[in-house]
């Protein structure tokens, strides 16, 4: 009677496991699938961002425009507020989205704090005269172009490996090392912005990617 007990207790434990991870894979789909709007958002707003401020750059030899960035978050944001309101009430909240999530906020974190740190070091230390020659120094000595596609691409990677999808997996590889590549080779000042444009293509690929693939 008791070995009966046991097995009953056991079967039941395993059931339970196993409803647990078909819930999981399920909440990962349909996490995966309604994220693929926000990399075709981000990846839009990235590439036009990153044209724009490689045009008037190149054409006006200043690196004040790089000050444009900061107008991406306050238009990205609400952007991205708007997208989840419209399918609040069915969005999936558990474990895996709240990962996903604090990776794209600690990425965010992240880089405008290794962005200010940069600037406020070269400002200071190299004894810039303006904010623009300082914008100009991070770019073109201080490589913070590379640093933030790295941390982008890991980030990006992170999420892929948390929602067990192969596509974000790869996409985030070929940003970091992509970005990478792209950095040394262009060499110029202004050119190096071009690795938020390779980016951001890659991201709206991923968006779309993504979004074929759980239709």
């Amino acid at each position: 009677m008791e070995n009966t007990n046991e097995k009953n207790r056991e079967m039941t434990a395993q059931e339970s496991l196993s409803l647990i991870t078909e819930t999981l894979n399920s909440s990962r789909k349909e996490i995966i699938q309604r994220s693929s709007k926000y990399y075709i958002l981000w990846g839009a707003l990235l590439t036009v961002f990153s044209l724009m401020v490689y045009v008037l750059w190149k054409l006006t030899d200043k690196a004040a425009w790089n000050c444009l960035w900061f107008a991406l978050p306050a238009i990205g944001s609400p952007l991205a507020h708007w997208l989840s309101r419209q399918d609040a009430a069915e969005r999936v909240q558990n474990e895996v989205s709240r990962i996903t999530q604090g990776i794209w906020t600690t990425l965010g974190i992240f880089s405008c704090a290794v962005a200010a740190f940069t600037l406020g070091y070269f400002y200071v230390s190299e004894g810039a005269q303006d904010f623009g020659m300082s914008l100009r120094a991070i770019v073109s000595l201080a490589g913070l172009t590379a640093e933030m596609v790295l941390i982008f691409g890991l980030a990006e990677c992170a999420c892929g490996v948390a929602l067990k999808n192969w596509t974000i997996k790869i996409a985030g590889f070929v940003t970091g090392i992509g970005g990478l590549a792209i950095y040394y080779i262009t060499g110029a000042e202004y050119e190096q912005l071009l690795i938020f444009t390779f980016a951001g293509l890659v991201l709206m690929a991923t968006g779309l990617l993504v979004k074929r693939q759980y239709r």
